[in-house]
This record gives structure tokens, sequence and C-alpha cells, in this order.
């Protein structure tokens, strides 16, 4: 009437696959969600009309993403890979701040406090030119 020595073993092998499969649905459900959304944004910037208006850089900022790979086999092969995002704020002459992602190369000539034509369509940075 008790659980055999086995009762236990046999129950993982009948909760795993339950758990494994949730996990699948959960991970390729984010998945989803995620590529949607950038697809909305991309979208919402595709329709929305290219403004060119009166700038200040109020400020920058950048985000980084670090990951670090261990090779158990090979200690050499340790590395870390790292992404990073810029950001620039400009405000417009109304008031109203706009954060935008910028590339790289766009962020190293901008400085704050810099005055100019932003030109952006959307969320998307298209430029900004000095006056």
């Amino acid at each position: 009437m008790g659980m055999n020595q086995f009762g236990s073993f046999s129950f993982m092998f009948t909760i795993f696959p339950i758990i494994f499969f949730l996990m699948s649905i959960l991970i390729i459900g984010v998945t989803v969600y995620s590529i949607s959304q950038k697809v909305k944004q991309n979208t919402h910037n595709n329709n929305s009309p290219v403004l060119t208006v009166d700038a200040v850089i109020t400020s920058k900022r950048t985000d980084v993403s670090s990951h670090y790979h261990n090779n158990a086999t090979d200690n050499s092969l340790d590395h870390y890979n790292s992404s990073t995002w810029y950001y620039t704020t400009f405000q417009v002459e109304s008031g109203d701040r706009i954060e935008l992602e910028v590339t790289g190369s766009e962020y190293g000539l901008l400085a704050e406090g810099d005055i100019g034509k932003l030109t952006f369509q959307g969320t998307r940075y298209l430029g900004f030119v000095r006056k």
C-alpha cells in the first residue's frame, strides 16, 4: 500500500515532459511577442511622417549588455560578448523631449548642448545638422 522504491522516479518521468512542454511554450510565446512588438514599432515608424524640427541635445546615454561565454573544454576560448546601444535626448521647441537610438558613429559626433535641426520618423532617428 505504500510507494515502492521507484514511485518518485516514475513521478519524475511523468512531470518532466509536462514542465518541458510548458517551458517550450513560454519561450516560443516570448519570442513571438518580441518579434511582433518590433514589427509593430517598425510599421508605426514607416507610417509616421518624416519631421525636421529645431532641437537641442540635452543628454546622451549608453546601454551595455555583456555576456560571458565559458568553454569547458578549452579555457583559452573563454570570452565576453557585449552589445552597446546609444541614445540621445533632444528637446524640441515645444519643450518636449524625445529620446532616440542613434548609431555609435553618430553618438560620437553629437554633444550635449548642440543646437540644430533634428530629422526623425516616429521613433527612428534620421539625422541631426548643427546650426
